[in-house]
């Protein structure tokens, strides 16, 4: 039994490893609480049994949570995390991660995300969080007036924070010192955290793994999506509250779609403008309002691989789809961003461009705005095994992830990595080792030299090894500075 300042859990030990699963980190968003900021937990009397997954957000099916060992329970009161410590006597080191899924998919359950063997080859104190997604914590619905708050999946994740800050000492974590890290929407989360006020003093370091920053969108775009959901809904503004979840899903899943096919920002994702998030993490980065906390930030070599296949005209991988884009975003860089691609167009360039507009050139415009004001580190991910080899599709979006958790145990681990349960990949180790050393306050990560606008040095992770070469996209960079 572990008492906590919230209450008493009852947890268990895997591995040598101390888990807790299900714990409520606020009070469920359910009934009243609907589409409203999450509200402080209240202490529970008793022992609670933290031993099972609480459930997942409610969503369709996805590759990533596709395993037998994945939990299946979906339900609105999602609001919990699950803690990994080795030693609840200490004061560890605290690695908080937050799941992507572009604000549609995910949570912090699923076994790729499994932080098991983090916690142990590091002795840190691992903590997944899940916030709401989709409708219920995706969509911007604040536009619809009293009883529909902003930014809900970001005001979950501040709250999970907090409950970092008020708790974690009982399972052998340091409150102050706090590694956030996060891949694609989770990396897009983080960098809003640094952008938002209220997260100011939760974290004092982070990570940003292919973060997808159009996943953030002004409040008048999310207000014209607000209205197209009511409309299709076809209620007015005091009977939505009340609806059945799945008249709620379908409704906004045609919004989805819709934002999909006429312009590069999708529908549901985090929004700007707000007083929780005054301003895009670019343009706050630019003008130096930002938690200025040392940062890892990075993408993958072929991010829009995997996406190609079905083609989405929100990340253009097609000529159309590309011509559309830039009629639509910026016609007038359009020319010079095409020549920073010799093979256009060839698929091998329009995958590479398609990734570059959603992942690449919003990364580098922040880091080159985040590293005047704070250490920032940058990376890219160019690893790819043999199944990823014979499906062509290279380090591919989300690839990295199995490497730093060491989840090749995971349904997603098996497949990208076979043999890894048995034998992990150098490039795992090196990978896993390089986040652990920076969450343990930079031991280690002297080697990495800071990326600072002269030269712009990146880590390229390997196969084999990991090597720092100066600007390695300074072309398509350069090409994108025009459009962000």
């Amino acid at each position: 039994m572990l008492s906590t300042p919230s209450g008493d859990l009852r947890g268990g030990v895997e591995g040598g490893i101390g888990v807790w699963r299900g714990v409520p980190y606020a009070e469920q968003p359910v009934g009243p609480r609907r589409f409203l900021a999450p509200e402080p937990l209240s202490p529970w009397s008793g022992v609670r049994d933290a031993r099972e997954h609480g459930p997942l957000p409610p969503q369709t099916k996805s590759f990533v949570g596709g395993g037998r060992d994945d939990p299946k329970a979906r339900d609105e009161a999602c609001l919990t995390l699950t803690v990994w410590s080795p030693d609840t006597a200490a004061s560890l080191p605290v690695m908080v991660w937050i799941p992507g899924g572009a604000f549609v998919y995910g949570a912090g359950q699923f076994q790729l995300y499994n932080g098991s063997r983090l916690a142990a080859n590091g002795n840190v104190v691992v903590v997944n969080v899940t916030y709401r997604i989709g409708v219920f914590g995706g969509l911007e619905l604040s536009d619809l007036g009293e009883g529909f708050d902003d930014n809900l999946a970001l005001r979950d994740q501040i709250a999970a924070l907090r409950w970092v800050r008020d708790n974690i000492a009982a399972f052998g974590g340091d409150p102050g010192r706090v590694t956030v890290f996060g891949e694609s929407a989770g990396a897009t989360s983080v960098l809003a955290l640094m952008a938002a006020p209220e997260a100011a003093g939760l974290f004092d370091r982070a990570i940003a793994q292919s973060p997808a920053l159009p996943l953030i969108a002004d409040r008048e775009f999310r207000a014209v999506n607000a209205h197209e959901f009511l409309r299709r809904l076809g209620v007015g503004v005091d009977e939505v509250k009340a609806l059945p979840q799945r008249q709620l899903r379908r409704a906004a899943g045609m919004v989805q779609l819709k934002s999909a096919a006429t312009t590069p920002t999708l529908a549901y994702g985090l929004t700007h403008g707000t007083d929780l998030l005054p301003r895009d993490p670019v343009d706050a980065a630019r003008e130096g309002f930002m938690t200025r906390v040392p940062l890892i930030v990075g993408t993958n070599s072929h991010e829009a691989s995997m996406f190609a296949w079905t083609k989405p005209p929100m990340l253009p991988t097609t000529r159309d789809s590309i011509d559309a884009y830039f009629d639509r975003v910026a016609p007038h860089a359009k020319q010079a961003v095409l020549q920073a691609y010799p093979a256009y167009p060839r698929r091998s360039a329009l995958v590479a461009l398609g990734a570059d507009a959603m992942f690449g050139g919003p990364t580098w415009a922040f880091a080159d705005a985040y590293s005047s004001h704070a250490s920032t580190r940058m990376y890219r991910f160019d690893h790819f095994g043999l199944s990823l080899r014979m499906l062509g599709l290279g380090a591919t979006h989300g690839s990295e992830i199995v490497h730093i958790h060491h989840s090749y145990e995971s349904f997603v681990g098996r497949k990208l990595h076979p043999l890894g349960r048995r034998i992990q990949p150098g490039v795992g180790r090196r990978m896993q080792r390089a986040w652990l050393d920076f969450a343990w306050g930079g031991v280690g990560v002297e080697h990495w030299p800071l990326y600072e606008t002269g030269q712009r040095l990146t880590r390229l992770i390997t196969s084999t090894r990991d090597v720092m070469v100066p600007d390695p996209d300074r072309d398509r960079r350069e090409a994108w500075a025009a459009v962000y």
